[in-house]
């Protein structure tokens, strides 16, 4: 027996690891017990354990392990230390501050460094090789790197595997929201007193009825013109919405012979009335030059009786004037590209030039000029206008919104805009489905065609910063929402499509016949499904000069009315010869390269040039003061087209200006605005109220959790500077995007007014796929 009792050996094994490696494999050891936070329905798929989360390329000092999580909603990372949640950040009710949805994901890139291979992962598709990186590269321009270093290389794989797999649903019905919302719907509906509210208590008005759009011709004036129910059930058009406006004298019998000459059948669509009288009329183009000329005829005819001034009709064909949905995708890529992928190695100015070269701000521009000839048309000349486009889907949802937001103050309030987007995208058909990609079925469909108009968007509350009610911080947002699959603003191609596929999800889900749809599954409008009251103030403008904006004259607290809203048309153009009910758009459209040298402050007629209509139109209303509540025109000089800053640069690091950019100004004014709605309340406290003033407020309305403004007004004693989470990327942080290395020594002449900004970015090494 003595032969088989062997003594016990002393290990031989030695640990040639850095202590900091021993120490980072003992500190995660425990992150198996790490949970995730899921939604209703929210299920996990998949996950892995000992995933470095990377947060800067020079070192791995900064990165963050934990627990890689793939859902059928999201990926989500789960750090093993947390840490303390930064005040810069938004606090999203459906989000963490480390989960990306599956519809954000543009691309999934595998790596496998020792092998040097890649491979972009698809639905359904093979990996051949044990990942040592993956790569996340996003819809909303971030870049997110994880390595499985210390992970095993089976469930890295998995894992992978699974988020390429559920970011291609392969139909719309799998989509995370039809889950969630009936989970929802169930769950909350015995907390709802007497069933549901009215149209789930939302304020922005959806247009899915007749009502709707009812108000809407009252509020513009459009007395010539009236509601129609003649695509009642979607008897004619499925892009259309059911309801629709059509001028007073067209009878529905004739608006359903009309209808098989266009494109889907889409008669005609009423925009938007000018106090005046001219309207604003959107419509697929007809293919047939003869049966083009017929129908042009009739319905124009019905168009100038509509006019209470029979005034002239010109038709306006956006696709010969603006860049199709190709060059548009082509230009983000490229401007993406520039952004937030490639290395930067030249000067600034050629940074700048290859921004210029991308030609998005070209097209920004071009849709603002083409928009503001428009507007020319419509209140220059008492022309109603008829925007034209092959199908009426894309680019005339473009120019239709901007051309509304350029001469209708309540289109710049909140809800104005949001039913604006409601009315010229969502109902009018705007394919979001496709034009989003959602199921990744085709590139050649995928235009950011909605990302391009809230860019315009941008474009003039940067240039009139007083005359919109809401923030490029709400702006950006928006952008963020179409790739969170929870709403119904963006995930159909069609009004039908919506109303389809949301009458089967309550019969799957066993809501009651008649609820609203709006209620069991709503619109992005619904901000409460994302962010508390608080984080909903961000999207407060304090410069707004609206309606309701306050004033202190002698003495009193006075809101601020405006009269009865007229718009002076100081030039009218002499009225062409009619033919048949319209004119020729080429009749009248400012001469080549004219209106850019228009539209700008300098209107000095070059000697011996004779000034145009148009362009004296435009030199009068640039000599007058701005009417922040009055008719808009935007500058479009190219010096005048600025990058969208917070859109394009706020996940770049080195973009990223502690206590600087625009944020600063934001910070000062709320707290200005704060305050004097303070005094507001102690000096109407203190008069008690008058006949006809405001009522004072509930000791709850005057909490400092119930103000208007973000940042509450600052104490005597409080310093005077920003504070320390406020970054020109606000409410953004780009720490964990990547691939990009730190720079020193950067030029502070580069930072100068945040005019210019200096980039240094790299990406991986082989990057490209």
């Amino acid at each position: 027996m003595s032969m088989f009792s062997v003594k016990p050996m002393k290990p031989t094994f030695k640990c040639y690891l850095p202590p900091v490696q021993t120490d980072v494999k003992k500190a995660i050891e425990p992150i198996k017990k790490l949970e995730p936070k899921l939604l209703l329905g929210e299920i996990v798929v998949n996950e892995v354990n000992f995933v470095r989360k990377c947060i800067s390329t020079d070192s791995s000092q900064d990165d963050l392990w934990g627990k890689l999580i793939c859902t059928n909603f999201k990926v989500s990372f789960i750090p093993q230390d947390a840490p303390a949640k930064q005040r810069s950040q938004l606090s999203h009710f459906l989000l963490g501050e480390h989960d990306i949805p599956l519809t954000c994901l543009d691309q999934v890139v595998t790596v496998n460094d020792t092998k040097g291979k890649r491979k972009v992962l698809g639905s359904n598709q093979k990996l051949k090789f044990n990942p040592t990186e993956l790569i996340l590269y996003c819809k909303d321009l971030r870049i997110i790197r994880f390595c499985f270093g210390e992970a095993g290389p089976e469930s890295a794989k998995k894992v992978c595997l699974a988020i390429a797999h559920y970011s291609h649903p392969a139909d719309l019905h799998l989509l995370f929201g039809f889950e969630y919302q009936g989970r929802r719907y169930h769950e909350y509906k015995a907390k709802r007193v007497n069933g549901s509210t009215p149209r789930g208590g939302l304020q922005t008005p959806i247009f899915d009825r007749p009502s709707d759009w009812d108000r809407e011709i009252k509020r513009t004036g459009a007395s010539e013109w009236r509601v129609c129910s003649v695509n009642e059930g979607y008897a004619i058009s499925p892009s259309l919405p059911e309801y629709i406006v059509v001028p007073a004298s067209l009878a529905d019998q004739d608006l359903k012979q009309y209808s098989s000459f266009f494109p889907d059948n889409r008669i005609p669509l009423w925009c938007w009335n000018h106090p005046s009288g001219s309207a604003l009329i959107r419509m697929a183009s007809i293919t047939d030059p003869l049966h083009q000329r017929k129908i042009d005829q009739r319905v124009f005819t019905a168009i100038t009786k509509s006019h209470p001034h029979r005034s002239e009709v010109i038709r306006l064909d956006l696709d010969k004037c603006l860049p199709n949905i190709q060059d548009i995708q082509s230009a983000f890529f490229k401007i993406r590209q520039i952004c937030v992928m490639d290395p930067f190695e030249e000067s600034e100015e050629r940074w700048l030039s290859s921004i210029e070269n991308s030609r998005w701000l070209e097209y920004v521009r071009a849709f603002l000029k083409h928009s503001a000839e428009v507007v020319y048309h419509l209140d220059g000349k008492n022309t109603s206008v008829v925007l034209a486009e092959e199908e009426d889907r894309d680019l005339n949802c473009i120019v239709s919104s901007l051309v509304q937001l350029m001469l209708d103050p309540h289109y710049r309030s909140l809800i104005g805009f949001q039913s604006l987007v409601q009315k010229e995208w969502v109902m009018a058909g705007h394919r979001f489905l496709d034009r989003c990609n959602h199921l990744k079925k085709s590139d050649k469909e995928e235009s950011p065609l909605f990302t391009l108009f809230l860019d315009c968007v941008w474009q003039m509350m940067n240039q009139y910063p007083a005359a919109f009610e809401f923030t490029e911080a709400y702006l950006t947002v928006l952008t963020d929402s179409m790739w969170i699959p929870l709403f119904s603003t963006f995930l159909f191609n069609s009004p039908k499509q919506r109303n389809q596929h949301l009458a089967d999800f309550a019969k799957n889900k066993a809501i009651p016949q008649g609820e609203e749809q709006s209620v069991y599954f709503p619109p992005v409008w619904d901000w409460s499904q994302q962010f508390s009251f608080k984080d909903q103030t961000l999207f407060n403008n304090p410069m707004y000069v609206g309606k309701g904006a306050a004033c202190v004259q002698n003495g009193e607290v006075k809101t601020f009315r405006r009269t009865k809203k007229t718009y002076s048309s100081t030039l009218r153009g002499a009225p062409a010869s009619m033919r048949n009910g319209l004119k020729s758009g080429e009749e009248t459209l400012p001469r080549r390269g004219s209106l850019v040298s228009e539209l700008k402050p300098d209107f000095s007629p070059v000697k011996d040039v004779v000034e145009s209509p148009s362009e004296r139109f435009f030199r009068d209303w640039f000599s007058r003061p701005i009417d922040q509540q009055g008719l808009l025109i935007p500058l479009l000089t190219p010096s005048h087209m600025a990058l969208w800053k917070l859109f394009f640069l706020r996940w770049v690091p080195e973009a990223c200006i502690p206590k600087g950019g625009s944020i600063t100004a934001y910070h000062k004014l709320c707290q200005l605005v704060d305050e004097i709605e303070i005094l507001q309340i102690q000096l109407r406290q203190y008069k008690g109220p008058s006949p006809g003033s405001t009522p004072l407020p509930s000791p709850s309305e005057s909490r400092s959790d119930q103000r208007r403004m973000y940042f509450k007004a600052s104490f005597p004693d409080d310093p005077s500077t920003p504070p320390d989470f406020l970054t020109s990327s606000f409410p953004f942080t780009p720490v964990g995007n990547l691939c990009r290395r730190n720079v020193h020594g950067t030029p502070i002449s580069k930072f100068l007014n945040g005019a210019k900004i200096w980039l240094s970015t790299e990406t991986l090494a082989n990057d490209t796929v």
